[in-house]
């Protein structure tokens, strides 16, 4: 008789792929707290050691963090996203915003080639809820429909690593919003990268949709610099 070998993957590594698929889909929310390790142990049917494994593997991919006495959250919803946070809290936000001349540009030059009419619709809707925050002066929806919109644009690239590179960069990028919103003469709705880059991706013009988010990145990395 002839034995073949099992291509199975080892028990932890399948309990780590469990739990990352959890995280992602987002079944674990972003910054919640995960299921405790009795409720886990029993859904997924291992041992304390196997969970721990797992649980530890992702927590060193910046997905996870075990808080002793409290509890294990969620950091990231993937791999990269957790490797590059961890990344950018060493670097100030100055480098941030020039390692987005890179990413912002591409994603809206491959926006204007690629974003449908659907996806038009919803930075069209991003923007507006992102000026009628700024008008009502209520800065967390102001950041978040910011936020919203950039990555909307990074969606509409068609490119997924694209995207998900992009996504990482939400904490900090919320970040220096406040920090610019703070400096004062700061205006939070200038059309630079906005709605001069809606108009450049609407019209299908990737060297109008470049040249609009290079004018919003220096006029953000002027009030960084302030």
């Amino acid at each position: 008789m002839t034995l073949t070998p099992s291509h199975r993957e080892p028990l932890a590594q399948e309990v780590t792929g469990k739990l990352r698929d959890a995280i992602s889909s987002g079944e674990w929310p972003l910054n919640e707290r995960i299921p405790a390790e009795p409720a886990l142990m029993a859904s997924l049917g291992v041992s304390r050691g196997t969970l721990r494994e797992a649980v530890k593997s992702l927590a060193h991919a910046g997905m996870l963090e075990v808080r002793r006495g409290d509890g294990t959250y969620v950091r990231a919803t993937s791999e990269i996203a957790g490797v590059t946070q961890k990344l950018i809290g060493r670097h100030g936000a100055e480098h941030v915003i020039e390692v987005r001349f890179g990413l912002d540009t591409q994603a809206a030059r491959l926006a204007a080639l690629h974003a449908d009419e659907t996806q038009v619709g919803e930075l069209r809707a991003h923007l507006a809820g992102r000026r009628r925050a700024w008008d009502d002066g209520d800065l967390p929806t102001w950041v978040e429909r910011d936020w919203d919109f950039h990555l909307a644009v990074a969606a509409a690239s068609a490119n997924p690593l694209l995207f998900e590179l992009y996504e990482s960069f939400g904490d900090v990028f919320r970040s220096n919003l406040l920090v610019q919103r703070g400096a004062k003469g700061y205006f939070g709705c200038h059309p630079e990268g906005h709605e001069d880059l809606l108009a450049a991706i609407e019209a299908h013009d990737p060297d109008a949709a470049l040249e609009s988010v290079n004018q919003n990145l220096n006029y953000c990395l002027r009030w960084l610099q302030a």
